[in-house]
C-alpha cells in the first residue's frame, strides 16, 4: 500500500507543469535612502523590510545625507546597525563623484558586501549629430575600462544611470552604451523610466536590449515631474499606480530577461532632502501601496 501511494505520489509530480514548480519570478526591492530624505538612519532602517526590500542603498546631499551619515558613524557601527535590522547593503549613489573618481567609494561599498554604484555618463552631448553622440559615448565605454575592471576586482558594479542633461540620456545612447559594456564586468546601465519618453513599449523595448547589463531598475515614472513645487497628490505621479505610465509592458520585460538586480521604488520629492511624504511612516506606506500596484501585475504575468 505504501509502495503503491509513493508511485502515485510520483505519477502526480510527473503531471504538475515545469513552470508550476520553478520557483516564481519576482521583484528584488532595494530602498533607496533618499526616499526618506535627511533622516537618520537610525529611523529609515527599521522601515526598510516594512516597505519589502531587503537592503539599503545610500544617498548622499543634496537627496539625503546617509552617505555622510556612514562616515561620521564608520564602517563598524553601520554594520552592526545593518546587522541589527537583518538586513543587506546595496550600495550608493555617487552622482557627486562622477564615473572616474569612485576607486574609494568602491573599496566602501566592497567592504560593507554592498554591489553596486549608481553614477552619471561623462561627455559633451549637446548639440551634437547622431553620429557624434555614439561617438562619444563609444569614447566614454573605452574611458571607463580601467574603472570597470578596478569595480569588478571587487565584486561591484558601476551604474550608469540615464539622466537629463547627460551623456546617457537618450533611447539610442541607451542602447550604443549596453552594446559598448556587454563583455565588460563591473559596470551597467541603472534604467531610470521618468527621464525616457513614457512609451510602455519602447521602454520596454530597452530592457529588453539591455539585457543581463541592467545593474539595477528604478520603478519610477514621469507623471507630473519633479523640477517645481506642486500639490503632493501630483508630486506623486511619479510613484507606479499613480501616474499615467503603463508597467506590464516593463515587468513583462524584465520577467523575460530574467532580471533580478535590485529595482528601487522611486521619485524625488521638492525640494530635494525632505521625505516623500511628511513623516517616515508616511513615506513607509506609499512605497508599500507602489510595492502592492507592481506585485499585483507581477502576479498576473
Amino acid at each position: 500500500m505504501k509502495r503503491r501511494r509513493f508511485l502515485q505520489s510520483l505519477t502526480a509530480l510527473a503531471a504538475v507543469p515545469a513552470h508550476a514548480v520553478a520557483t516564481a519570478w519576482k521583484l528584488n526591492y532595494m530602498l533607496a535612502s533618499s526616499m526618506y530624505g535627511s533622516l537618520p538612519l537610525a529611523e529609515i532602517l527599521p522601515e526598510v523590510k516594512k516597505g519589502g526590500a531587503t537592503g539599503i542603498e545610500l544617498w548622499p546631499k543634496k537627496h539625503g545625507t546617509q552617505r555622510e551619515e556612514l562616515d561620521a558613524l564608520g564602517l563598524e557601527k553601520f554594520s552592526a546597525m545593518l546587522k541589527q535590522h537583518e538586513l543587506g547593503f546595496g550600495g550608493s549613489t555617487r552622482y557627486d563623484l562622477g564615473p572616474f573618481k569612485l576607486a574609494e567609494e568602491i573599496n566602501v561599498v566592497k567592504q560593507l558586501g554592498g554591489s553596486f554604484i549608481v553614477t552619471g555618463g561623462a561627455g559633451e552631448w549637446k548639440n551634437i549629430t547622431p553620429a557624434q553622440l555614439k561617438a562619444n559615448v563609444k569614447d566614454f565605454v573605452e574611458k571607463m575600462k580601467p574603472h570597470a575592471a578596478h569595480a569588478a576586482e571587487k565584486g561591484v558594479t558601476v551604474g550608469i544611470e540615464n539622466h537629463v542633461n547627460n551623456l546617457i540620456d537618450s533611447p539610442d545612447s541607451l542602447r550604443w552604451l549596453s552594446d559598448g559594456i556587454r563583455n565588460m564586468p563591473g559596470i551597467g546601465i541603472a534604467l531610470a523610466p521618468y527621464h525616457l519618453p513614457q512609451d510602455s513599449q519602447l521602454l520596454a523595448d530597452l530592457i529588453q536590449h539591455i539585457d543581463q547589463k541592467m545593474t539595477l531598475f528604478y520603478a519610477w515614472e514621469h507623471g507630473k515631474g519633479c523640477m517645481k513645487a506642486m500639490p503632493k497628490e501630483d508630486e506623486l505621479q511619479q510613484m507606479p499606480g499613480r501616474g499615467p505610465l503603463d508597467w506590464k509592458p516593463l515587468l513583462s520585460a524584465l520577467k523575460a530577461v530574467n532580471f533580478t538586480g535590485p529595482t528601487e521604488i522611486f521619485m524625488h520629492p521638492t525640494p530635494r532632502g525632505i521625505p516623500i511624504m511628511p513623516t517616515a511612516v508616511e513615506s513607509t506606506a506609499e512605497i508599500i501601496r507602489a510595492k502592492n500596484h507592481l506585485d499585483a501585475i507581477v502576479a498576473s504575468l
